[in-house]
């Protein structure tokens, strides 16, 4: 059995930090750039283009799908683009690689509220990273050697921007304990010891 761990991770909570050494720990590919370059390749979009604009800022990207009049449409043609149909169309495309992944080789998966996409799966772990915010800040901010202040208002962009797009498409607070099976605060643990529970639970789980 291989299956699949998804990561959950607010702003500073150390996610793309914890998915890469949980994915090694375990023996398995850790999936984070490689999804929104699938995706591209499915919609026609740049991949560089689809990067900048993943989940977290899903509108920006269909504003440049937008500025192309058309998309492809999987029967065959094009369809007109609609800011409903866009994001709506994007959110499916993700939906339909995370599945891929788990019906396939399996992995570790960050972000793309894949938790909700892979729900109750019995070869799935679902984890969720956070803490206060303050000492998301912190730890932000150690890693980027970055302004504090600037840091500060990219974090609250970025967590407002994720639980926007979790609401939306999934109608769930990302936050919310109910949707994982291990909830941990990064902040008040060292990374690798956040690591090691993760690479217990997924043992628990059956996975790798």
């Amino acid at each position: 059995m291989s299956g699949v761990v998804t990561v959950s991770a607010s702003y500073g909570a150390g996610g793309a930090e914890v998915g890469p050494a949980v994915a090694a720990r375990l023996g398995m590919v850790f999936h984070d750039r490689a999804i929104p370059a699938r995706v591209a390749g499915r919609l026609g979009i740049p991949v560089a283009e689809a990067e900048a604009n993943d989940e977290t800022v899903a509108r920006g990207l269909w504003r440049i799908v937008a500025s192309l009049g058309s998309m492809p449409d999987p029967m065959g043609g094009v369809v007109p683009v609609t800011e409903q149909l866009d994001e709506r169309t994007f959110r499916l495309q993700t939906e339909r690689v995370v599945r891929e992944i788990a019906d396939g080789p399996g992995g570790v998966v960050l972000g793309r509220a894949a938790a909700m996409v892979l729900g109750e799966r019995p070869d799935a772990l679902h984890v969720r990273l956070d803490g206060p915010a303050e000492r998301r800040l912190d730890a932000a901010v150690a890693r980027s050697g970055r302004p504090r202040e600037e840091v500060r208002r990219e974090m609250r962009a970025n967590d407002a921007a994720r639980v926007g797009y979790v609401r939306r498409n999934y109608r769930v607070d990302p936050a919310a304990p109910g949707s994982y099976h291990l909830v941990v605060d990064s902040t008040a643990l060292p990374l690798q010891t956040v690591v090691d529970l993760v690479v217990e639970a997924a043992r628990g789980r059956g996975i790798a």
